[in-house]
């Protein structure tokens, strides 16, 4: 005697060889022996045998029909196999053909529920027409899987991609076909998502792409400005005094939010008085404002190399910056110094000052620099200013303990793109013009920001301490600038917490209630939405930074160049503010100059490939 049982859900014969009344041993027809529960056997044969049994049973429910068969069943009723399998052959079933029912009803579990040894329900027609079509469009989903990665295997991008790119390519959602598709031909073609794509001719611009990341996650509606009625908050402030002061301001060619401006009146004795000039918006953008509420929002300037997204619209700007030739609203400190360049009294007020002009960077490092002043040959405009001006900077800086910084060696580095090609250039941190603005502009806010403290007014400080630097309500050193409270006032149309800064400070020279009292939750919230989206624009600076350079290198077309050992295997490339890691470089002290070989750029992934030569000469 055989038997057709179950067995963890699959079917399976034997031949009994012993029955202990709850269980039997049965021999495989491969021979394999087992002991079986009588409760899972489904029915017993003789016929066919046993090597055929299987075979025969399989071919019967191939062809049985599993529409008919489901409306046999009785769809609202549970029901044996075995009636089912009477009803559907119209006879009392062999053991083959009752097998193969049992086969039949396990493999379609969309149209018959499984409700017990033997026993089946059908499912409802609104059930099985949900699954039936859920099938179906899985099956189309395959297809439709297979036939976008072949064509992305060939690099030809489905025309049902395009309008999905910006989602495919900075937040996809893996679960759905063309994704699964994506990485099918990434895992094929052995290239990561935005290679592939690129090759697919998804990318048009390697610039673009990284610059859409970035819009994507800050400016999802677009980095224009929705049409604002600034006219309430563009007053012309006619009924502020006038200074009576030649003011002038230093920036590089591209500024146009001239935030600080300076001044230099000689006094009596070989004293003088030094002139800071900060533009102020603050006296006409309102907290809660619509104008404020969009500074709020984007809460700083956005810089990359060639560009900017500025924090205040254009028309905007140009109502408060310094601009040449303009009778400009300002916050003004006035800074009493002796002839050895101590200061001796300051005064703040609020007014308007004439900005005689706009030195630009470019044009007056040719006039004021080291040379020129070694040489006391300052044959530029405002030229004694100047001076005046940087043998203050100096005594501020050894005042602060920070004459001998080794910050001062470091380089930064200037980008001017034009047409596509870029131009890098070096500028020592130290230089005279940039001395000279900085030690200004440290000054300013070091004692505006002591002025909130002493007179009860929160503000929000830069504070340091073990070298990190964290912003704060209270006041604290800087240890990194040598000072002993730090509060940022002097970049108000570029910074969101410049601009609450210089409200406090209006307020306090008015003897007016500030709008951000002690406490107030804006004004938190404001700092620390600051803190991490400044952080995130600095990020993206430096990235579009590093894609410059690597544009650099493919346009100048190099092929080798110097390095400097920074730390094990990573080097930092001569003329450029470019680190890379190079796997083979040998171990080496640090600051050792290298050889290296360009091996490959990719603009996508923002690194460079190079291989160590050799070791140079000091």
């Amino acid at each position: 005697m055989n038997v057709f049982y179950e067995e963890r859900g699959t079917f399976k014969v034997g031949t009994i060889l012993s029955n202990n009344m709850t269980s039997l041993q049965v021999e495989a027809p491969h021979g394999k022996r087992s002991k079986i529960k009588i409760s899972s056997v489904l029915l017993r044969f003789d016929k066919p045998i046993l090597s055929e049994f299987m075979d025969c049973t399989k071919k019967v429910a191939d062809e049985l029909d599993l529409n008919f068969l489901w409306e046999c069943s009785v769809c609202d009723e549970e029901f044996f196999s075995d009636a089912l399998a009477t009803e559907y052959f119209g006879y009392s079933p062999s053991p083959v053909e009752a097998a193969a029912i049992l086969i039949k009803l396990h493999s379609a579990p969309m149209y018959f529920y499984k409700k017990g040894k033997g026993r089946y329900k059908a499912a409802p027609l609104s059930a099985l027409k949900a699954a039936l079509a859920g099938q179906e469009k899985k099956r189309r989903q395959v297809e439709q899987q297979t036939r976008y990665a072949h064509l992305l295997g060939e690099f030809i991008l489905p025309e049902e991609f395009k309008p999905l790119l910006p989602d495919l390519l900075y937040k996809p959602d893996k679960s759905t076909v063309e994704w699964k598709a994506l990485d099918e031909a990434c895992a094929s073609s052995k290239l990561n998502l935005p290679n592939l794509l690129e090759k697919c001719g998804a990318i048009p611009s390697s610039h673009d792409y990284h610059l859409n990341r970035f819009l994507l996650e800050y400016f999802p509606k677009g980095v224009g400005f929705d049409v604002l009625d600034t006219c309430t908050e563009m007053s012309d402030l006619a009924d502020l005094p006038i200074a009576k002061v030649v003011a002038f301001s230093i920036d590089d060619a591209a500024t146009t939010e001239i935030d600080d401006a300076f001044s230099v009146t000689p006094l009596s004795l070989g004293s003088f008085r030094i002139g800071i000039h900060i533009a102020a918006p603050a006296l006409g953008i309102m907290p809660k404002s619509p104008l404020d509420i969009v500074a709020a929002q984007r809460l700083s300037t956005v810089y990359l190399p060639g560009n900017k997204i500025t924090m205040l619209p254009e028309t905007v700007i140009h109502h408060y910056t310094l601009g040449e030739g303009r009778l400009c609203p300002a916050l003004s400190m006035y800074l009493n110094v002796s002839d050895d360049f101590t200061v001796t009294t300051t005064h703040s007020c609020i007014e308007q000052v004439k900005i005689a002009a706009n030195l630009r960077y470019d044009t007056l490092v040719e006039h004021f620099n080291e040379y020129t002043l070694e040489k006391n040959s300052l044959d530029c405009v405002f030229g004694q200013e100047l001076k005046t001006l940087w043998n203050f900077a100096r005594k501020m800086e050894t005042s602060r303990g920070k004459a001998n910084d080794s910050n001062n060696e470091k380089i930064d580095y200037g980008f001017s793109i034009k047409e596509g090609n870029v131009t890098i250039n070096e500028r020592r941190r130290d230089s005279p013009i940039d001395k000279l603005v900085s030690e200004l502009m440290i000054f300013v806010n070091a004692e505006w920001g002591k002025q909130l403290a002493n007179g009860g007014v929160t503000g929000i400080y830069r504070n340091q301490s073990s070298g990190k630097v964290r912003m704060s309500t209270s006041p604290a050193p800087h240890q990194g600038l040598g000072v002993s409270q730090y509060a940022w006032f002097s970049s108000p149309m570029r910074r969101y917490v410049d601009l609450i800064n210089q409200r406090q400070l209006i307020a306090l020279m008015r003897s007016e209630t500030p709008p951000y009292p002690k406490g107030c939750s804006s004004l938190l919230s404001s700092m620390r939405e600051f803190e991490e989206t400044y952080e995130a624009y600095s990020e993206f600076q430096r990235n579009m930074e590093r894609y410059w350079c690597l544009r650099w290198l493919l346009q100048e077309k190099i092929s080798t160049t110097s390095a400097q050992v920074i730390k094990e295997n990573l080097v930092k490339l001569d003329r450029l503010p470019l680190v890379t890691r190079v796997p083979s470089l040998p171990e080496m002290f640090l600051e050792t100059h290298v050889e290296l070989e360009i091996l490959r750029v990719d603009l996508l992934d923002l690194s460079v490939n190079a291989r160590f030569i050799k070791k140079l000469e000091e």
